[in-house]
């Protein structure tokens, strides 16, 4: 496969026809933006059947931080639609070979990462409250993601002990301060 057949055959997959391929293929900027729109109708999508060979096809793009982009946009779309951490642990662990086919271990790290991150996002919506032990192995910007929009009091009151930064540490106080939250 060539990087032109593999962006026409993403764009055509997606139904979109107002890129030209000559263009993406030319440019990484028009390249990234059209991977975005891909990745936007595929996560739209109720099927997921599609996903590992489209995060493959990305994959192969030679500018992986274009590609690695792409793939995380994916993942951070498909964790705010599943219905539990099971779903998308289940999900993800399909895209994990694909994943390892990076060649930049950053980029690879940083993907597992990111679904590391959403599995303790949604465990913690689906009731588990976290010990700091495990809020220390989520990222800065989960643990501030967490501060921003969980409901729960114990994982504010948890994070405005034990967030990582003094900006999530803040956010949790006040928002536990200043609002009607759950008790779990």
């Amino acid at each position: 496969m060539t990087l032109h057949s593999d962006v026409a055959e993403l764009l055509a997959g997606a139904g979109i026809l107002d890129v030209d391929v000559d263009d993406a293929v030319a440019d990484e900027h028009v390249r990234s933006s059209a991977y975005q729109r891909v990745v936007s109708v595929t996560a739209s999508s109720r099927s997921r059947d599609r996903d590992r060979a489209m995060v493959a096809t990305i994959l192969r793009d030679p500018m992986e931080m274009v590609s690695k982009t792409a793939v995380v946009a994916l993942v951070d779309r498909i964790a705010m639609k599943v219905t539990g951490p099971a779903e998308f642990r289940q999900w993800s662990a399909e895209l994990l070979p694909e994943i390892d086919q990076l060649t930049t271990e950053a980029h690879r790290e940083f993907i597992r990462r990111r679904i590391h991150d959403w599995l303790f996002y949604l465990s913690i919506e689906d009731g588990h409250v976290p010990t700091p032990a495990e809020l220390a192995k989520a990222t800065d910007w989960m643990q501030r993601v967490l501060a921003e929009e969980s409901t729960s009091l114990a994982v504010l009151a948890l994070l405005t002990e034990s967030g990582s930064t003094k900006k999530t540490r803040n956010i949790a106080k006040d928002r536990a301060g200043n609002r009607k939250l759950r008790t779990k």
